[in-house]
């Protein structure tokens, strides 16, 4: 047993090393993002495939600024039988004053028992001027997420994001595509 939380507690501390982007192939970020404009909800259209999302047919995340200039996050995800789920999280800048690189924690057993160790890149890698459609990424690629202010897109904003995540160094022939409303249970 003390084999298989010790154990357990490498894997996790190696699993949540991230780089700081020092990398010259990591992606680029758009350098400022108002975060009083990002807050609010964000309907994902797509994203690489991620343990945590498995069981996803739909997700969403909803943003809004805490007085200390941190970012509440709320992930809602539901499953192709229609059960939502639910995860509660902090975003915070990895560089002070600067919002374009931040670190995400949510609150779980994990990062109860190890603070700090589970936090994860959220680089945001292209928002459109209205702050409608961005592109989420971290610098090794491993994660990506498409997202709209809307729960569906138009064909020609699709290819955009496609296009802008393919430049970027994304492989988009793995994305996992929102499931629409028209295929979900209903209520």
């Amino acid at each position: 047993m003390k084999r298989f939380i010790a154990g357990l507690g490498a894997a996790l501390v190696l699993a949540g090393c991230s780089t700081s982007g020092s990398d010259a192939l990591a992606p680029k970020t758009v350098e400022r993002v108002d975060l009083e404009r990002y807050q609010g909800t964000w309907y994902e259209q797509a994203r690489l495939p991620m343990f945590f999302q498995r069981n996803c047919a739909q997700s969403e995340a909803h943003y809004s600024l805490k007085p200390d200039g941190n970012v509440a996050v709320v992930n809602r995800c539901q499953t192709a039988e229609g059960v939502w789920q639910e995860a509660k999280g902090t975003a915070t800048p990895q560089v002070p004053g600067k919002t374009d690189k931040l670190w995400v924690e949510f609150d779980n057993w994990v990062s109860t028992l190890l603070p700090g160790v589970t936090k994860g890149d959220y680089w945001v890698l292209y928002l459109d001027d209205n702050y409608s459609t961005a592109l989420v990424g971290n610098p090794d690629h491993k994660y990506l997420w498409l997202l709209s202010r809307k729960p569906q897109i138009d064909e020609q904003t699709r290819n955009e994001l496609l296009s802008k995540a393919q430049q970027q160094g994304y492989d988009t022939t793995r994305l996992i595509w929102r499931t629409p409303d028209t295929d979900m249970p209903k209520p």
